[in-house]
């Protein structure tokens, strides 16, 4: 049985709809947690209304209402089921409203239901833009100046602050929903009215953009005997102005000193401590590529999107432990579901690197705008492991399933140089192509890094593998008397140059079908060349304590080493 004692019938609130911003990764959380909460004897309510989802599923819960979420329904399920308590943090945005809405309407007293995990008041200080701002403040965390707007008539100020461009964030939206830059007067008005439409609380926060400074995100975890962890840090490849849901995502941070990781640690559990949340926290920081300074950004006391990557890259189940906290256990009382010896107090280790890119839909909706901006447009994501960013990237690259399968795509090589430095300089879902580009016209990476604000250390990453993607090219007949000569005896000293310029191209990721292209050969009769040389995957280890106890449920990626850890 849990720590308390009071509890017996829990209510738990789903995602809702499949939307932008708010997807599957809100059913993994969802399922994770009603699977926790039964474990520790607890009967189960499900409110959710999509019934395509795991959590729905018939077992998952003791009694599932596939209901609208609003407040009405909410009401008559928490009448007929008289659950002790409530836990909304788990189903994004959808859920977190919710619950403040019954709690605003006077349900959750009417009914004694408890709200459980993270206190409302918690809720309100991380979600209102006003009271976040107050609240950084006062413990001393720095917040980029701002203006809360409630009515169009107050935009006025921002306006003639002359600081421009600026940053329209409603609050108590998802994805960034009604948010934007703007560069103008225009453009803010225009932004600004429709954030206020969009806002639950009809109330926007109005901030100087940062531009060019890195986002950082960190996933905390708090009991409430204080104890504090974070669950893994993440870097985005892009800077400030793109959405994290429509930005390539790096865990853990590839591009931080010592110095700076600690400083945004120290800062994010501040800021957990003193919010008071019971559970998963995802805080996101702005910080200065040269200098020390930084800004919070926002926190999302709840699940986020972040939590079902960090979970993933990490093999640190967020939900499943939030929901224990939630209902009184403690980080020290909860076991570690992979190691099974070690506790959830344990800060995961990463041994090995994870890249998420974004996948948009723009090949179904080719009228689309292109640019990624503050307001997320990506419908899904996929996540890639392995040893080093490089090979990582190549992999997620070959994950995203649209008919590229390396840093070259269709379309970069068609563009103008002008075109291209405008590829380059304006986020949109094929970037990442047009830097490659830039990088076989002989751009350096200091001239990308000025039209990109990308960080040079991504960017040196990028020209390496455009530069040994040039020397594969110009070497396929070396390749290709390599493949043609398979059945002589001692390959290594007959082509001593293809077999070292093959061993690096697997070591960073490059793909069968690509080098056989390059070598003018038959993608099986390379990879049986290869196979023979013995550059074959090795298999590694996701389980959160980098080797250091032994594993009893861990999952497995490949990588171009030679210990095996299966």
């Amino acid at each position: 049985m849990p720590k308390d004692n009071t509890l017996n019938k829990v209510l738990v609130i789903g995602s809702g709809p499949i939307i932008i911003g708010q997807a599957a990764e809100f059913d993994y959380a969802g399922s994770q947690a009603c699977r926790a909460l039964r474990e520790e004897g607890l009967q189960v309510v499900l409110m959710n209304s999509n019934p395509a989802t795991i959590m729905t599923d018939a077992d998952m819960a003791d009694r599932i209402y596939i209901e609208p979420l609003n407040v009405e329904f909410a009401t008559r399920v928490i009448e007929k089921e008289r659950p002790d308590g409530l836990l909304p943090t788990l189903g994004g945005q959808t859920g977190l409203n919710l619950a403040i809405q019954l709690s605003e309407a006077g349900v959750l007293e009417k009914y004694k239901v408890r709200l459980l995990g993270t206190p409302l008041d918690a809720i309100r200080k991380a979600e209102d833009r006003e009271e976040f701002r107050t609240l950084m403040r006062a413990i001393g965390e720095p917040v980029p100046e701002s203006w809360i707007i409630t009515h169009e008539n107050q935009l006025t100020e921002p306006a003639a602050s002359g600081i421009w461009p600026l940053i329209v964030r409603p609050a108590y939206t998802l994805g960034g929903t009604g948010g934007g830059i703007a560069h103008n007067r225009e453009e803010l008005y225009e932004i600004a009215r429709r954030g206020l439409t969009l806002s639950m609380r009809h109330q926007v926060m109005v901030e100087r953009y940062l531009a060019g400074w890195k986002e950082i995100e960190y996933e905390v975890m708090r009991d409430a005997n204080d104890t504090a962890i974070t669950v893994c840090n993440m870097e985005n490849f892009d800077p400030m102005g793109v959405h994290t849901g429509d930005s390539i995502v790096i865990a853990p941070s590839q591009t931080l000193t010592d110095k700076e990781y600690q400083m945004l640690r120290t800062a994010s559990l501040k800021i957990i401590r003193e919010l008071g949340i019971e559970g998963g926290c995802n805080v996101q920081l702005s910080l200065d590529p040269n200098s020390f300074a930084y800004y919070i950004i926002e926190v999302n006391p709840r699940v986020s999107r972040s939590s079902a990557l960090a979970s993933k890259a990490t093999g640190y189940p967020i939900a499943r432990v939030a929901a224990k906290i939630a209902v009184g256990l403690r980080l020290d009382e909860i076991e570690n579901a992979v190691t099974k010896r070690t506790l959830a107090c344990f800060e995961p280790a990463l041994d090995y690197c994870v890249v998420k890119i974004p996948r948009w839909p723009f090949d179904k909706f080719t009228s689309a705008d292109k640019r990624i901006t503050t307001q997320m447009k990506a419908t899904g994501e996929v996540m890639a492991i392995d040893r080093t960013f490089e090979s990582a990237f190549m992999k997620a690259i070959r994950s995203l399933e649209i008919g590229v399968y390396s840093l070259t795509n269709k379309t970069a090589n068609l563009l103008s140089d002008m075109e291209l430095e405008e590829a380059v300089r304006v986020p949109n879902d094929e970037r990442i192509w047009a830097i490659a580009e830039a990088f076989r016209r002989g751009m350096a990476v200091e001239e990308v890094h000025g039209l990109s604000a990308v960080d040079p250390w991504f960017l040196r990453k990028l020209a390496a593998m455009v530069q040994l993607e040039m020397k594969l090219k110009t070497n396929g007949r070396a390749l290709a008397r390599l493949v043609k000569d398979e059945q002589a005896e001692e390959l290594e000293q007959n082509h001593p140059l293809a077999v070292r310029l093959l061993r690096e191209a697997k070591t960073i990721g490059y793909p069968d079908r690509m080098l056989a292209e390059f070598a003018e050969v038959p993608e099986m009769k390379l990879r049986a060349v290869r196979i023979r040389l013995g550059i074959v995957p090795a298999y590694k280890m996701v389980d959160t304590c980098a080797a250091e106890f032994e594993a009893a449920t861990p999952y497995f990626y490949s990588c171009a080493e030679q210990e095996d850890e299966s």
